[in-house]
């Protein structure tokens, strides 16, 4: 998904400016912009920074209690930690970036940035797409066909791979198609800018918004909505031999609710982005509204709520994270003499209080 950096002050109006008084015109209105407001910047900067403190803490929590407990170390487990790695990728990389370009209202990071940034925010976006898939998927195969061969760890590791390798090259159009730009305002004063460019018309930046659109969004969301149909089908009917329904398959219909949560939140926070970014390439006019960026910035700050709400799904939802977390958290407060005693009854610690960590799979 390009997050995109259209300047407020475009190429063309610049160009077209033949007298400093249209030059002052095409200032002044950029100046009307909603963004540009004391009271509407200082909500942006609290709305990012919630977003940055919450997803980077959250994410790197979700990392550290997979890493640090054995128990945790499951393929689905792998899975949900490369949906981290992605989201905390956003958090760091782009989101501080694109505050400040929203604020400035200029490119001020340099040529490479300009290459780099969007190209890793696709990535990113990629990555986290194609592995809600994956977990569906693997869920749908081990559930629904009751598979009792579970994927390898080595084979989780090449999906892994595969996964990262796939969104690379989805994404780099974002990276080749693309130039940084400086405008000249007045003899003494210039803006830089950071946009597409295609080699083509314009239409092939509408042609690419399009299968993006189907390919992260569109696509994704029938796969996924048809394997959590299944397996919510599945488990609903499914009545252990005794009568009654298993533990195993309680287990699992709990595991279920918190991965479809996850999804449903993903879809969701992404929907209004995905659908104001492909209606801006259908019909640029658009482009012209007043409060375009006010509303462009909007939904990119709701579609990056994802990148945070994932940790917290988990905490809240599933028993054997919010267990971890919980163990991390207590060891954290304890003074330096009793850290010593916790970390060196590390192993007592999870054969005991850690026991029931798992991953039902």
């Amino acid at each position: 998904m390009d997050i995109r950096t259209e300047m407020n002050i475009s190429e063309d109006e610049i160009q077209s400016a033949n007298s400093s008084n249209q030059i002052e015109g095409v200032l002044l209105d950029g100046l009307e912009d909603s963004t540009k407001l004391v009271g509407v910047q200082v909500i942006l900067i609290l709305a990012y920074s919630t977003i940055i403190v919450f997803g980077v803490t959250g994410n790197s929590l979700v990392i550290y209690v997979v890493y640090k407990f054995r128990n945790l170390h499951t393929v689905t487990n792998y899975f949900i930690v490369n949906l981290a790695v992605a989201d905390l990728l956003v958090n760091t990389l782009c989101l501080p970036f694109t505050l400040m370009y929203t604020l400035y209202g200029e490119w001020k990071f340099g040529q490479v940035m300009c290459y780099l940034l969007p190209y890793a925010q696709g990535l990113a976006v990629h990555v986290s797409t194609i592995t809600l898939n994956v977990i569906a998927l693997d869920r749908y195969r081990s559930i629904v066909y009751h598979m009792k061969t579970k994927m390898s760890k080595d084979m989780c590791i090449v999906v892994i791979v595969i996964t990262w390798v796939a969104s690379a090259i989805l994404a780099s159009p974002l990276a080749i198609f693309r130039e940084y730009v400086t405008f000249d305002l007045t003899p003494d004063q210039t803006i830089q800018g950071c946009a597409e460019k295609w080699p083509g018309s314009s239409a092939d930046g509408t042609i690419y918004s399009i299968a993006m659109f189907f390919l992260q969004y569109g696509l994704p969301l029938s796969i996924i909505s048809f394997a959590y149909t299944r397996i919510w089908n599945k488990l609903r009917n499914h009545v252990s031999p005794g009568g009654g329904r298993s533990d195993r398959h309680q287990r699992r219909q709990k595991t279920t609710k918190m991965l479809v949560a996850v999804v449903v939140v993903f879809t969701v926070s992404w929907l209004p982005f995905h659908a104001f970014q492909l209606a801006v390439d259908i019909d640029s006019s658009i482009l012209e509204m007043k409060d375009f960026k006010l509303l462009y910035t909007a939904f990119h700050i709701v579609a990056m709520c994802s990148t945070f709400s994932n940790p917290i799904l988990y905490g809240w939802m599933n028993r054997n994270y919010r267990r971890s977390f919980m163990a991390v958290f207590k060891c954290l407060w304890l003074n330096d003499g009793m850290r010593r005693v916790c970390s060196s009854e590390k192993y007592l610690f999870s054969k005991t209080h850690l026991n029931l960590i798992y991953w039902c799979l």
